[in-house]
């Protein structure tokens, strides 16, 4: 029988921690003190928005505008509870199996979860630069894209033909509903997309122009990385203002935003750096979102997602008996929407017998 190693011996060791009296530190030995005193509950939090934010910014109040009301929480703000709920929820963490870009990445290119981890980045230096709540705009963020089914936005096509699907309203509305978040956080999921109605809130606007950025440059850095791109193709226009990589376009973006919004009072970005954005965007959907690959990778998801939803609404059996409801149709999208792209397409071949080679493959350069 294997022997217990010197090493996790070690970390046995740590199971009480160090006593201290009358109370237990981590680590042994000294440590760095802080003033003692109350804590730092919601009230006192809700305080320091109020009286540090710019006026504009949302306030936390309570338990927050729930759609069933709830008692407020004595140490979080309500954004900062909507916040954890997301962090904590099946559909946050199921984003790490979702397509970003491309179909079974390589450890280096990004899923719907470092997609959403990076536009949350981007929405709180944005949002502390101009005064603004972060945990809201934080929770906007990480919950943005919780409403995307499995292989990007190839899935809302695949749905199309079933109901209306927008991944944006899908999340605020469907997804998230269980989660019982503040009419602001469910807004701002609901309406990120600039196609949609704009967010009611500065932290909303923010997240919209978040996603933007961070897609724009994180897109381009995938594609580079996967030998698709080089540096050195990058459009003229964008490296004059904007810089080649990711670094550099982040800050400029990030940066162009909150000047912008702290002038004119109004969330945005100057017209010469938001042509430099547009020139990116444009780029990557010429020479990534829409070159052969990817469109036949595209293909290929919708003919998964519609084979399986078509499957499981005649078959509604074939589904957990918790996912199954009166509309066969909308329990068949909800549950094959909140597939990841490994498991749909791994269903594809154990219920409906397709051959894997008619999957979506990865794309390389």
């Amino acid at each position: 029988m294997a022997e217990i190693t010197p090493r996790a011996r070690a970390w046995a060791t740590t199971m009480g921690g160090n006593p201290q009296g009358d109370f237990v530190t981590a680590h042994a030995g000294a440590a760095p003190q802080i003033a003692t005193g109350a804590p730092v509950g919601r009230v006192a939090r809700e305080e320091y928005e109020a009286a540090r934010l710019r006026p504009g910014a949302a306030l936390a109040r309570g338990a927050g505008e729930r759609a069933v009301p709830e008692e407020p929480d004595a140490e979080r703000t309500c954004f900062e509870r909507d916040r954890d709920r997301i962090v904590h929820s099946t559909a946050f963490r199921r984003l790490a199996g979702k397509t970003q870009v491309v179909v079974f990445p390589t450890d280096h290119q990004r899923t719907r979860l470092t997609h959403a981890l990076e536009v949350a980045q981007v929405a709180t230096s944005i949002a502390r630069g101009v005064g603004a709540n972060v945990a809201l705009a934080e929770a906007i963020a990480l919950g943005h894209d919780c409403g995307h089914g499995p292989g990007g936005h190839a899935a809302e096509d695949a749905f199309d033909v079933f109901l209306d699907y927008d991944h944006g309203p899908w999340g605020a509305d469907v997804v998230l509903t269980s989660l019982n978040l503040c009419a602001e956080t469910l807004d701002g999921v609901r309406n990120h997309s600039w196609s949609r109605p704009g967010p009611r809130t500065v932290e909303g606007q923010i997240v919209s122009w978040a996603d933007r950025i961070a897609y724009c440059a994180h897109d381009l850095e995938d594609a580079i990385s996967a030998g698709i791109l080089t540096l050195g193709q990058v459009p003229v226009e964008v490296a004059q203002i904007a810089g080649r990589t990711r670094r550099e376009q982040l800050s400029a973006f990030i940066r162009a935003v909150i000047s912008t919004t702290v002038s004119a009072g109004q969330v945005g970005m100057d017209a010469e750096t938001a042509s430099a954005l547009a020139a990116l965007r444009a780029f990557n959907y010429e020479r990534i979102y829409t070159r052969a690959e990817s469109l036949a990778q595209a293909a290929a998801v919708i003919d998964v997602l519609r084979a399986l939803t078509e499957h499981y609404a005649t078959h509604p059996s074939a589904m957990p008996p918790q996912q199954r409801g009166d509309d066969k149709v909308l329990a068949a999208v909800k549950y094959v929407a909140g597939m990841t792209d490994r498991y749909a397409f791994d269903r594809a071949v154990a219920e409906l017998g397709w051959d894997r080679a008619r999957l979506p493959a990865g794309v390389s350069g």
